[in-house]
């Protein structure tokens, strides 16, 4: 199969890199592929080289169309780029152990998937159909990150693209791998087709997910059918209410309680940014967790040495209430310190 994604080269990332006297920037530090090499071997090199961790983006917003949800999730990794790549290098941060890979080839699906009306039933089951394809993609793009024996950060698109990442490391692994979510919704719906609510059921029903845990699970977005399951399947939940409202639990509490429970089978990351108020995301809330909280489970998380993998999606930069240019300054600042921070954790293992 044809592996779909675009590389990046010094002429993809010009536009955004900028410099200062005096100041090494993190572009000035990080690596990109050599793309005269067979991508599986180059990045087999990089790590050879001292590469840790990868970049991928993946600009789609199929999956939260297919789950009737907003767009906008496309636009996610151009904001984080932008930000990233221009902080300061410094002390702090190994940016020097980063190869920015480049993205999933998804041009062709977005092309389809911006014809289509999700309110209309037969094109919302195309939207699915799409969704079902771009699984295969970030499935093949994510396994010769693991083949290579590197940690990917993905970033952009909706929480539909947990299930090709899951699957990939599942099968490099040869194992059922264990998931951590920051998330108010567990993604766990009904089989009904691929969009970004059920990831994580598919990849339970695959034998591809032994473990899972939701961390800030709102008790009021998820219905009935999402909860019976997730009871059914042994799966457990600290709720927004638990930690938040009621404060039985704290969040610290609660994400080292879920983390000392899972075995030694690799642990996936996820955030969804719909977890933090007042983010321009796919499912905007403003009753959810902030930045700082998000970054503290990033963190805590990380330190599992079981950690695999760090997934960020949802963040939609055009659905901020003052329009896309603020959302792109948002998004970007946001995403590259949940980035930051898990590379920060890992680091100081």
């Amino acid at each position: 199969m044809t592996i779909q994604l675009k590389v990046y080269d010094e002429s993809a990332v010009t536009a955004l890199c900028s410099t200062r006297a005096n100041e090494k920037k993190a572009w000035q530090t990080m690596a990109l592929l050599d793309t005269q090499v067979n991508v599986q071997q180059a990045l087999v090199d990089a790590a050879q080289f001292g590469i840790r961790y990868v970049l991928l983006g993946i600009c789609e917003d199929i999956g939260p169309k297919a789950n009737l949800g907003n767009g906008g999730a496309n636009q996610a990794w151009s904001a984080f780029l932008k930000r990233f790549l221009n902080q300061p290098h410094n002390q702090f941060i190994t940016t020097q152990k980063v190869l920015l890979l480049g993205e999933v080839n998804v041009d062709d699906l977005m092309a389809q998937s911006n014809l289509l009306d999700n309110q209309q039933p037969q094109q919302l089951t195309q939207l699915r159909a799409l969704c079902q394809q771009l699984d295969e993609r970030v499935e093949s793009v994510l396994s010769l990150i693991f083949k290579a024996g590197l940690e990917p950060i993905i970033i952009g698109g909706g929480h539909n693209n947990c299930l090709g990442i899951i699957r990939a490391l599942s099968k490099h692994k040869n194992t059922p791998i264990n998931a951590i979510n920051f998330d108010p919704h567990a993604d766990f719906r009904e089989c009904e087709g691929r969009h970004s609510g059920n990831g994580f059921r598919y990849a339970y029903n695959e034998k591809h997910l032994n473990n899972y845990h939701v961390i800030g699970l709102h008790e009021l977005k998820n219905n009935q059918a999402t909860i019976t399951a997730m009871n059914e399947a042994n799966f457990k939940f600290n709720s927004y209410q638990a930690i938040q409202v009621k404060r039985e639990v704290t969040l610290t509490q609660a994400i080292n309680n879920a983390l000392n429970c899972f075995d030694e089978a690799p642990l996936g990351v996820e955030v969804d940014l719909d977890s933090i108020t007042g983010m321009p995301v796919s499912a905007y809330t403003c009753c959810g967790f902030s930045v700082s909280d998000t970054e503290h489970f990033v963190h805590l998380a990380a330190k599992k040495r079981q950690s695999t993998y760090l997934h960020l999606c949802e963040a939609a930069p055009s659905q901020h209430p003052t329009g896309l240019d603020s959302g792109m300054q948002h998004c970007g600042q946001v995403i590259t310190a949940l980035v930051n921070s898990y590379i920060q954790s890992k680091e100081s293992l």
